[in-house]
């Protein structure tokens, strides 16, 4: 379903994610209501639950393909039609206000991420979620479950996501540079596989990888290490 007048494009990687979409889906609709979301678009990587099903119900644009997020997020971008796309994660809940948050934000024509947020109490996940979000602030490198909202011209003119495993978020952040921002919203991302491999064995591998590749380690390489688990 598209509504015309509408300037944003809302695009979802998604894989075998039937569990998450009655989430994150939802929280949308503050969007349709202020006529902000022009269509909605799911970008699969080979699912074979419910996922589709899920799609269909909600009036999404279904875009199939090979499982890679950077390949995805590229897919959907190229389907869409809005002027201001964003991109948010199956397992990503945008926050109340996120909206109107949205529209201040592509008035002042500046590329942006939410905060991040889990979906878990704790100390533990208020420490991983301040390193993000420091992070996030002091290099400008947020990652996908936080959200990014640019310009079709500018996502353009960087020449997109990258096709790439892993680290297509970051390459992303990289290629937009100091114009990226944050919205003082958080969004609220899966904690589930934090509670699965352990707050800080998880959060330690992802600054590891982080690190790794900004020192020159490939996508490949990185995912094979990343994903072994």
């Amino acid at each position: 379903m598209i509504a015309m007048r509408a300037k944003l494009s809302v695009i979802i990687p998604v894989l075998n994610a039937q569990d998450d979409l009655p989430q994150s889906l939802p929280a949308l609709w503050e969007g349709m209501e202020r006529g902000l979301i022009r269509e909605l678009i799911l970008s699969d990587g080979g699912s074979n639950d419910g996922t589709r099903d899920i799609s269909e119900a909600a009036g999404a644009i279904w875009v199939a393909g090979s499982p890679s997020r950077g390949g995805q997020l590229r897919r959907g971008a190229a389907t869409s039609s809005g002027e201001w796309l964003l991109f948010l994660h199956a397992d990503t809940i945008l926050p109340n206000g996120w909206a109107e948050c949205v529209e201040k934000q592509m008035a002042k024509g500046r590329p942006a991420a939410f905060h991040l947020s889990f979906d878990h109490g704790g100390l533990v996940a208020r420490f991983v979620s301040g390193w993000a979000n420091l992070r996030s602030r002091l290099l400008g490198l947020p990652y996908g479950d936080q959200s990014l909202l640019v310009s079709r011209s500018e996502y353009e003119a960087i020449g997109g996501y990258i096709d790439i495993p892993i680290m297509e978020d970051i390459a992303m952040s990289k290629a937009l540079g100091k114009r990226l921002t944050l919205m003082p919203l958080a969004a609220t991302t899966s904690a589930r596989k934090y509670v699965h491999e352990g707050w800080f064995a998880r959060g330690g591998r992802n600054i590891w990888i982080l690190g790794r590749y900004l020192c020159g380690a490939t996508p490949e390489k990185l995912a094979d290490e990343y994903y072994e688990k």
